[in-house]
């Protein structure tokens, strides 16, 4: 018996509705095994930042007598050493790791300990650390007289006294000392930027033009002999200074 063509149009009917069916349930698994991928990384994104066991630990260090601010306290950690200093107010920002040992020091003050906690959920934390007076012992100075008073307008005139902070001061800031720390200290960014900027202006200057030498200029010549004249090219006795250039 032949198949009508109204019973092959049902049967293709019926196979596209199984196709769309098939068809949604693999949508939806997909979509599930999406969710699921996105909840896994999500879980494990939340542990790895549950994991961050560095924090930003900031503060203030005070005195305890009159809550003043210190200065310049040395703030180091028993795992990596100098960390971090306090600034002119006494404010300190240090990235620390929970549950390090901080301490704190100032030659004037005594040192202090501070644990972080290893169970703070933020990674911020703060605190006062208050510091106290310490006194501070040096060695023993003898001091003698000469032995005859005569002695003391000899040794006053001829004893060899060693400079202080201001005349080193001023010794280092002599014409010649200045000199010669602008030649050795080297060019900083804006010296480079202006001069690199005049030497491509002089080179616009002459673009496509060949620029004058004053090899046979006549005033250029007359320049050289009068300097010739004035013994401006003799070798001339360098100053002597004290100053040494850290460079």
């Amino acid at each position: 018996m032949a198949t009508t063509p109204v019973k092959i149009i049902r049967y293709i009917r019926i196979f596209m509705k199984i196709v769309d069916r098939l068809h949604m349930k693999f949508l939806v698994l997909l979509l599930l095994l999406a969710s699921s991928f996105s909840s896994k990384e999500g879980a494990a994104q939340s542990v790895k930042k549950g994991q961050n066991h560095f924090i930003l630990f900031t503060g203030l260090v005070l005195t305890t007598d009159s809550l003043r601010a210190i200065p310049f306290v040395n703030i180091r950690s028993h795992r990596r050493g100098l960390i971090g200093f306090s600034d002119i107010n006494g404010y300190f920002d240090v990235v620390v790791k929970k549950g390090d040992t901080i301490y704190f020091e100032q030659i004037e003050k005594k040192g202090s300990w501070h644990v972080v906690p290893d169970t703070l959920t933020g990674n911020r934390y703060s605190v006062v650390k208050l510091l106290t007076q310490d006194t501070g012992y040096i060695s023993d100075i003898f001091i003698r007289a000469l032995p005859l008073k005569t002695l003391f307008a000899h040794e006053f005139v001829h004893r060899d006294i060693p400079d202080d902070a201001l005349e080193r001061a001023r010794k280092n800031l002599e014409n010649e000392a200045v000199k010669e720390e602008l030649r050795l200290r080297p060019a900083d960014a804006h010296q480079s930027q202006s001069l690199l900027a005049t030497q491509r202006a002089q080179q616009l200057y002459y673009y496509n033009q060949v620029p004058p030498q004053n090899y046979l200029s006549p005033v250029a010549w007359m320049q050289f002999f009068n300097a010739w004249k004035r013994g401006d090219f003799k070798k001339k006795k360098k100053p002597t200074s004290t100053y040494i250039s850290p460079y």
